[in-house]
């Protein structure tokens, strides 16, 4: 069993570094940061993340081929394996189109096919190798490769939510992020990923396959529901209809929350009007209810599992209880 934390990219670079020291200590194997919108740049991030840790992973989850092109991306990935030592993967994805969209007015076109021909791409410059190509969407010359040497190609994780994406996981990828909020979402999520390893001939002990949870840990579960609440309010109305579907929610149930959160400012009107339903999207407790909810998961097969934001009120608490309490748990099962 594997075990990784992903944070959003919204925190002080320094702290990045004192966290992925102690998840390093916790026995954690991978650490991920998003590159979401007007944040933080999670390439810079983890530069300082991969000069100040010596074993554990390190990964975007997730850059998209819309606001960085893909040969800027490899460029990235050899250049942050380099510097890790070999201990980066890359994780990408099309992003959200309400981002994408209504944020910077670009379309979202082709996001399965850009992201495929992105795979291909990026695939042939960190092998060394040519990566002219004439796509449904890339178009690249015989000029296109890198002019330096990548020490490996850097393995890609895809993260998706919706079934085409999910497939391509299984069909093209070295690893897969899927979101499952809620985490018994994996039950679904595992039938598009099989039908891609079965297109491409492969099993599923072929890819790392992440089970990309929210969670809150804390003993003070008013603290752990609010901060979950918050990322909730902040993300939910961009998740896709086929995970918003499993809990019995539309993009319209999270409208005024969208607008409270996003057009008025008002967080903490947004995150009281998070239902309960809503809260089901993640975990938030001790970690015993962690544990509780994750069983079913390892009973599925599940071999890695990815703790994700808020991760707790107290952040660096949450990742010694989920080293203490849960790793040897599961790692011993």
């Amino acid at each position: 069993m594997k075990f990784s934390l992903r944070f959003n990219n919204d925190l002080p670079v320094r702290d990045y570094v004192i966290y992925a020291r102690a998840a390093e200590a916790a026995g954690f194997d991978q650490f991920w940061v998003s590159d979401d919108l007007f944040l933080r740049s999670a390439p810079v991030i983890l530069s300082a993340v991969a000069l100040s840790t010596e074993r554990i992973e390190i990964g975007t989850c997730v850059l998209n081929p819309y606001t960085l092109h893909p040969a800027e991306m490899a460029m990235v990935a050899a250049t942050l394996d380099e510097l890790a030592g070999g201990r980066f993967n890359l994780g990408i994805s099309s992003g959200a189109e309400d981002f994408i969209s209504n944020w910077l007015g670009m379309a979202f076109r082709y996001p399965r096919t850009l992201v495929v021909e992105t795979v291909t791409a990026i695939n042939r410059l960190t092998s060394n190798q040519n990566a002219a190509m004439d796509g449904a969407v890339l178009s690249w010359s015989e000029e296109a490769w890198l002019r330096f040497p990548a020490g490996r190609r850097a393995p890609i994780y895809l993260g998706a939510m919706s079934p085409r994406m999910l497939e391509e996981i299984g069909a093209i990828a070295d690893g897969g992020l899927p979101l499952l909020f809620p985490p018994e979402h994996y039950a679904n999520v595992l039938p598009h990923i099989q039908r891609g390893l079965e297109r491409a001939g492969r099993a599923l002990d072929d890819i790392d396959l992440a089970a990309c949870i929210w969670c809150s840990v804390s003993v003070d579960q008013r603290a752990a529901e609010a901060m979950l609440a918050d990322k909730i309010a902040y993300y939910g109305h961009s998740l896709s209809p086929m995970i918003l579907g499993q809990l019995g929610l539309t993009r319209g149930d999270f409208e005024p929350i969208r607008r409270a959160y996003h057009v008025e400012q008002d967080k903490r009107a947004a995150r009281d009007m998070v239902s309960p339903r809503m809260m089901r999207m993640g975990i938030a407790g001790t970690t015993d209810a962690l544990n509780a909810r994750l069983d079913e998961l390892a009973a599925l097969g599940l071999r890695h599992l990815s703790f994700g934001p808020p991760l707790g009120p107290d952040i660096l608490a949450a990742i010694d209880a989920i080293g203490r309490d849960v790793i040897p748990r599961f790692r011993r099962d």
